[in-house]
Parts: structure tokens; sequence; C-alpha cells
């Protein structure tokens, strides 16, 4: 069986979202590295930063996309070095809740800094429309996916 029109270009569109993923974990990584952070501890606070409540690490795993035995280490590890506060979960007594410590929230408030000084560099020369009918594109595709 043979890609449609359509297939064709969806295909091409997934092998420039798997390079421009690879490309951004590089970015990010060189971004927040003088922070004591990669990209992936980057995620671990942003996921953590933008839920209202602390989150077990089945919950970040699933913000992410990420495997729970990855981000069981990552946090494990961030625990240990004064970014996250581990708490007793009250609905289960093996799964701690995650949430930010004022360290955590410090490194992050400077990653997002230095994320906002270097997207917009990025952004330079690509229109809004643009940017918003990509932006549409993916998350029509994500909601297909789910």
């Amino acid at each position: 069986m043979s890609h449609t029109p359509e297939g064709t270009l969806l295909t091409s569109i997934i092998l420039n979202v798997f390079r421009l993923n690879g490309l951004l974990i590089q970015e990010g990584d060189k971004l927040v590295k003088e922070l004591g952070l990669t990209s992936a501890r980057w995620k671990v606070l942003g996921a953590l930063s933008f839920s209202e409540t602390p989150l077990t690490v089945s919950d970040i795993a699933r913000k992410m996309g990420q495997s729970r035995q990855s981000i069981q280490r990552l946090t494990n590890e961030m625990a240990e070095e004064g970014f996250l506060a581990g708490i007793d979960n009250p609905n289960n007594k093996k799964a701690k809740l995650y949430s930010l410590t004022d360290i955590g929230t410090e490194i992050f408030t400077l990653a997002m800094e230095r994320q906002s000084h270097w997207v917009n560099q990025v952004v330079e020369g690509i229109s809004e429309s643009e940017l918003q009918d990509t932006s549409a594109l993916l998350q029509k595709l994500t909601l297909k996916l789910e």
C-alpha cells in the first residue's frame, strides 16, 4: 500500500518534527547547562511549575510523554540536589507527590528568562500566521493520536 498525497506530506512533517525535537533538546541542554539542568530536568521543573498541585512521578511522566522510570530517576536526583521536595501522598503511600522547592522555582525562572531571549531570536522572520497555522496543526495531530 502506498501513501496518499496527504500521507506523504504527514510523513515528511513527522520526520521534520523528529529532527526538530532533537535540535530543541540540544539547544535546551546548551541553554540551561550553567544552571545545573538538562532539557529533561527542565521539563520536570516545567511540569511542576505549571501544575496547581504537587504531582506524582506518573503524573509528570504523562504530562511529558516520558516513561515513569526515567522520570523517577530524574525526580530522585533533583530531590537530592534540592530542586524538588517529595511529599507524602495521602492517596497512595508508595507514590510520593513532588513540588518545586524555592531553589527549583528560582532555577526554573532563570531557565525561562533564557528561553525567552533565545526563542525571540529564533522566531525572527517567521510570521504570526505561520506560527498559528503550525500550532493548530500540531494540536490537531496530537488530539488525533491521544
